[in-house]
């Protein structure tokens, strides 16, 4: 009885992680489609990316920044202006795409989903 009590939470479990981890794999898709659409005019925003601002940080940079975390740059991208960047008005759940599009960029300019 205890045995298959135990097998159902993990059942449980396992299934809530793979749904989990799916509609994390969703959030880098409209994270990168957020990016490609909005940032990639003026920053590197993915591997083979052919043009972008030397003045701007490439996201990869942004990731490995110490001073950019994540609270800090979704409050950044919230910010009704922003000094040198255009007025995105992203919804919640863009900024949150977004954050974790560049939060999953490595050193070598490679997304970790790649």
């Amino acid at each position: 009885m205890i045995r298959a009590e135990s097998l159902k939470k993990a059942v449980v479990i396992a299934f809530f992680l793979l749904c989990f981890k799916e509609g994390a794999a969703a959030d880098l898709v409209r994270g990168h489609s957020i990016a490609v659409r909005w940032c990639s005019e003026c920053h590197v925003v993915a591997p083979g990316q052919g043009h972008g601002s030397d003045a701007v940080p490439t996201f990869a940079e942004m990731k490995a920044s110490d001073r950019l975390d994540e609270a800090q740059l979704k409050a950044f991208l919230a910010a009704p202006e922003h000094s040198r960047m255009p007025n995105l008005s992203l919804t919640r759940s863009e900024i949150s795409d977004l954050v974790a599009y560049i939060r999953a960029q490595r050193k070598d300019g490679q997304n970790s989903g790649d």
